[in-house]
């Protein structure tokens, strides 16, 4: 597994990740993760017999709980970057249902293969104010070092907080896909991306 899939499977399975330690006040978004955390794992928990006889049932799940909380929008255009601009607005759609398609696959997987991770919010510095926060935490490794966290996350015109990019140990999760996607289409261009994406993510589809 390259660094790229390790670090969005790391980034997707923060919502199924018991937390540990809050701070004192709970601001809304780190709410946000934690009662998706919870309504995550009593749904895996649901739906253990389902899962074991047909694990495709997860995609479903994950589609329901965790994917309101991400704007994929936003991070689409966050991870094609400039070429983004150079796309036309049916590339755009497509792009960005098949790069939501790929975030669920990538966390489906992660959900999967769930083993009692934990995480530990950092008490929250930021100032929900002015509309844009990073909810810090690290990662809890059984005999291992903890691995640093940030969730980039806006209030948007609805009135809602929702995950735009993340950094584990310093890896921007929006970087690394811009990198890997801009090579693809610098190659083979834009639709063969998206020709490919789309055929990694039938199952998810079906």
């Amino acid at each position: 597994m390259n660094k790229l899939v390790v670090t969005a499977a790391l980034l997707l399975s923060l919502f199924a990740m018991p937390a540990v330690v809050y701070a004192d006040e709970v601001v809304v978004p780190q709410r946000l993760v934690q009662d998706a955390t919870e309504k995550m794992l009593q749904s895996l928990k649901d739906n253990k017999e389902q899962l074991a006889e047909d694990s495709s049932i997860i995609y479903g799940l994950v589609q329901e709980i965790i994917m309101p909380n991400f704007d994929f929008d936003k991070m689409s255009k966050l991870a094609l970057g400039k070429n983004w601009r150079k796309a036309s607005a049916e590339q755009r759609v497509r792009f960005t249902e098949e790069f939501r398609l790929l975030l669920v696959r990538t966390y489906s997987t992660a959900m999967l293969e769930y083993s009692d991770e934990k995480i530990k919010f950092i008490p929250f510095r930021g100032n929900v104010a002015k509309k844009k926060v990073k909810v810090k935490m690290e990662i809890l490794q059984a005999g291992g070092p903890s691995i640093p966290m940030a969730l980039s996350m806006y209030l948007n015109k609805e009135n809602a907080w929702k995950v735009y990019d993340v950094k584990i140990d310093g890896i921007s999760l929006v970087t690394n896909y811009r990198s890997t996607f801009a090579k693809q289409i610098r190659i083979d261009g834009m639709d063969k991306l998206i020709e490919r994406l789309a055929s990694r993510n039938e199952k998810v589809k079906t």
